[in-house]
């Protein structure tokens, strides 16, 4: 039974071990994680999927991976002493390859290390609550058309599973909004991520509007995450959900944004 989903971004700096001083510069989005930490907390997941841009490329292919257990680690961002083992759900991965295998392109990968676009979200989500397997899903360089009805198909194998499951889609939104951003500024950025936040807020008509954006806007903004965002979607459309936007952030030049979709799982 899918119980939550969350969109949220994957910035080094939420980990305090790492922003340290600098953390203070996205305190409203910290905040937001602590918020969704709780909700996690208190609706022990069994399950956790965490759908990430940055995870093992596999083309035109959608990945799944399979490791039995992943490292979690922030050597890459000067931390050596964070360290975590997680336990991955191997069965399950099998199991959703074969039920989508005819209709959707899946590769298998074994992932030992998790990625940080997975591993930063898990991290600041869980806490001290371990209890949960994880199921990391990347995306692929395919449309977003596509995403979307991958998603659907990965939401109709879990909606019916006994486990409580928590969707998470590790989303960082347009990287051009300061003339600081290492990827330069664009006044497209900001109208990406407005526009794009607007529309989750109106379920009824969200993947509609985000499917037909301008793909001119959508490059010229650099978001990394948006088919995170509509593969998350299409697993939650056969459900009822009120989205909250809990904070955005551009103050470091990327647009970050934490949501908590508030799945009606008892409709």
């Amino acid at each position: 039974m899918i119980r939550n989903a969350f969109i949220v971004p994957h910035s080094p700096i939420l980990i305090p071990t790492i922003g340290k001083v600098n953390l203070a510069l996205l305190k409203k989005s910290a905040k937001a994680y602590e918020q969704l930490a709780i909700k996690t907390k208190e609706a022990e997941p069994d399950l956790i999927v965490i759908i990430s841009p940055h995870s093992q490329s596999a083309g035109e292919n959608f990945a799944i991976n399979i490791a039995p257990k992943m490292a979690i680690n922030f050597e890459e961002f000067g931390d050596f002493a964070t360290r975590n083992t997680i336990v991955g759900h191997m069965t399950l991965a099998h199991e959703l390859k074969e039920s989508l295998r005819l209709e959707h392109p899946i590769k298998l990968s074994s992932q030992e290390v998790l990625d940080y676009g997975s591993a930063i979200p898990y991290q600041l989500l869980t806490g001290e609550y371990k209890k949960a397997k994880v199921l990391p899903l990347a995306t692929s360089e395919l449309s977003l058309e596509d995403h979307y009805k991958f998603g659907q198909k990965v939401g109709d194998f879990l909606i019916n599973r006994p486990e409580k499951i928590l969707l998470v889609a590790s989303a960082d939104l347009s990287h051009k909004l300061k003339r600081s951003s290492v990827a330069g500024y664009s006044p497209k950025g900001a109208k990406f991520d407005n526009k794009l936040i607007e529309y989750l807020n109106n379920p009824e008509t969200a993947v509609e509007n985000i499917l037909k954006m301008d793909s001119g806007l959508i490059k010229e903004a650099l978001p990394c995450g948006l088919k995170s965002i509509v593969m998350l979607l299409g697993m939650i459309s056969r459900l009822e959900y009120s989205p909250q936007t809990l904070a955005y952030q551009g103050d470091l030049g990327i647009g970050y944004l934490t949501m908590d979709l508030n799945i009606d799982y008892e409709h």
